[in-house]
């Protein structure tokens, strides 16, 4: 009779899981994720938890913020909105260690996560994880404040909207994970947002950089940073819901998924976007250094020579709109307009760019719907459609419907 000995805590794979806000709404909530990171441990792995805010929380510190000033300093901000993931981490601790699991919280730069100095909107430059490693040797569970980092000069930083899902996929690089679990109120990602296309479906798996395009265009699911470093690194993500079952899969975002049957993979929209157009002749540098330097990051930005430059803006990259303001008046004397009544629709497959039976189709939906004032603009995997705020929802329907929605029998 042979007798196997128990597996050293080192030798057991490692799993990354992230945990948003709304995951962690209320103290029951808390106990349900630490009750399910004490079921992967029993299935024989080693866990780092990143959390995000506990529900809204992140939402209320600017509310505060804004009470007192309509432009209140990048880096004071910074260090006000790491505050939210902080109290996540210790509450989780606090709720492993009731059902008798070692947890140790961490914020980010005590976790090793080093990042440039741009406030409100950094970048990870590289990852420490020594201490992270080295408390998962002693067995333990490790508790990761996401979003956040600590810059070269020592400061405080923030990663942006979504950016737990970046220290999550960006750890488990560092540590050489088996897989990283993005767990949130969904269960995957969907051939479109279900609450605008009813008859969305899930999907299974899919690319890297159709993600990515998703991502940007303006699925919330999984960040479109956090996919740019799992494609980096090859890490394997699993977007899954956190009530649902251990074994489901969700929807898994890898190097080689699945093959797709069909040319279009899913729609992405932006219910709302801030559409800059400086006068034509404009110094396009000038505008994008200004748009940089109020922390505006572009998404989409077009110039041709005699025509308007339009640059769009995710409203989720706005804190401070009045020194935006401020800013593009200096760097564009020839005038500009900023808006927010528009959204977009975006179509996102491989090999997109050359599918003129579907293109054709998607012009004329949206010419029918939208009128004349749509603006297409067609790349390899997307073709984004600028429309009026009011038109986005009807759009992403119809498009569903036409491309992406059940088929009709045949009779």
């Amino acid at each position: 009779m042979s007798i196997t000995a128990p597996q050293a805590p080192q030798d057991r794979p490692i799993v990354v899981q992230k945990y948003g806000g709304s995951s962690l709404a209320t103290p029951e909530k808390i106990e349900a994720v630490a009750r399910r990171i004490a079921e992967t441990v029993a299935a024989g792995y080693r866990v780092v938890a990143v959390v995000s805010a506990m529900g809204k929380t992140t939402d209320g510190l600017l509310a505060q913020a804004r009470a007192l000033s309509p432009n209140p300093a990048p880096r004071e901000l910074d260090m006000l909105l790491s505050t939210g993931e902080r109290v996540s981490t210790a509450l989780l601790g606090i709720a492993l260690a009731a059902i008798g699991h070692e947890a140790v919280s961490l914020t980010g730069s005590q976790s090793g996560i080093i990042t440039n100095t741009r406030h409100n909107r950094a970048r990870i430059v590289e990852i420490r994880p020594f201490r992270v490693q080295d408390l998962l040797d002693d067995g333990k569970i490790v508790i990761i404040a996401g979003y956040q980092g600590v810059s070269y000069s020592r400061e405080i930083t923030t990663l942006g909207r979504g950016g737990t899902d970046t220290t999550a996929v960006a750890m488990a690089a560092a540590l050489d994970a088996h897989h990283c679990e993005i767990c949130s109120d969904v269960d995957g990602v969907y051939t479109a947002d279900p609450r605008v296309a009813p008859d969305a479906t899930r999907l299974e798996s899919l690319s890297h950089e159709a993600m990515i395009a998703l991502a940007r265009e303006g699925s919330k699911v999984l960040n479109q940073d956090c996919v740019e470093y799992a494609a980096r690194d090859g890490v394997a993500i699993f977007a899954k819901a956190t009530a649902s079952p251990r074994d489901d899969s969700g929807t898994v975002v890898r190097t080689n998924p699945a093959p797709m049957l069909t040319i279009l993979t899913a729609i992405a929209h932006r219910d709302r976007i801030l559409e800059v157009t400086a006068a034509a002749g404009s110094d396009v540098a000038a505008m994008y250094e200004a748009l940089v330097s109020a922390n505006a990051m572009p998404h989409a930005l077009s110039a041709y020579p005699g025509q308007p430059i339009m640059a769009l803006i995710p409203l989720e990259n706005v804190h401070r709109r009045s020194v935006l303001e401020s800013t593009l008046a200096t760097a564009l004397p020839g005038g500009f307009t900023i808006r927010d009544d528009r959204g977009t629709v975006t179509l996102v497959g491989p090999g997109l760019g050359e599918a003129p039976e579907i293109l054709s189709r998607a012009f004329k939906i949206a010419r029918e719907l939208c009128g004349s004032s749509v603006h297409f603009e067609l790349g390899a995997l997307t073709l984004r459609m600028l429309v009026d705020h009011e038109a986005v929802a009807g759009l992403v329907g119809a498009l569903h419907k036409a491309f992406l929605g059940p088929k009709e029998p045949l009779s």
